[in-house]
Parts: C-alpha cells; sequence; structure tokens
C-alpha cells in the first residue's frame, strides 16, 4: 500500500501543541499541522471547521473527523499523533481510515 504525502509544520512547543490552529492564517493549501503524541483536540474559539485525522505510530489513519465545526472536542484513545488540516483537505488528499500517512516536514516563513 502506497502512503499519502502530506507536508507538515509540526507544533514543537507546549504553547504551540495548546494552540493548534487557532487564531492562525489558514495553512497553505494541502497542508497540516502535525501534533504528536497527541490522542484529542479541540476547536474552542475557531472561525472556521478543520478536518481532524488521527494517526498511529507508523502513521496509519486511524479516524478521520471531517470538517469539526467550532467549540467540539475530538479524541482517540489509540492515536499518537493528530494531523490538523482545513475542511475538506482530507478529501482532496486522498485520505481514508486505515491509509499510512508520509509527512513531509516543511518550515513556517516568519
Amino acid at each position: 500500500m502506497n502512503a499519502v504525502m502530506v507536508p507538515v509544520f509540526r507544533a514543537r512547543s507546549p504553547w504551540a501543541r495548546f494552540r493548534g490552529l487557532l487564531g492562525k492564517e489558514p495553512l497553505p493549501a494541502g497542508s497540516g499541522l502535525l501534533i504528536e503524541r497527541c490522542r484529542a483536540v479541540h476547536t474552542v474559539g475557531m472561525r472556521r471547521a478543520i478536518d481532524v485525522i488521527f494517526v498511529g505510530s507508523n502513521g496509519q489513519v486511524l479516524e478521520l473527523r471531517r470538517g469539526v465545526g467550532a467549540g467540539r472536542l475530538a479524541w482517540c484513545r489509540e492515536a499518537a499523533g493528530v494531523l490538523e488540516l482545513a475542511a475538506g483537505d482530507a478529501w482532496r488528499l486522498g485520505l481514508w481510515k486505515g491509509c499510512r500517512v508520509l509527512f513531509i516536514d516543511q518550515e513556517r516563513r516568519a
């Protein structure tokens, strides 16, 4: 099975992990925010819906929640990390439950 390649920015600091995409400009189309060692995310204070993809340690998609709106909580007990994408990007990238994701690191411009 081929892996789906997804360009990602990594949430490295505790603050970046907590904040996620809250208050951020939209990411470039088709790229996401990867939060490692994470099993749950919230969308409290978000102004736009996001796709939330829970992945295992091997990059396999365990759960996929499309169009998670503001004020929601999503979790997956088995997840090793969470990929946050703009709403609709999971479909556009061809992600589905059970597929594997290969994360391609991107550098965020100041």
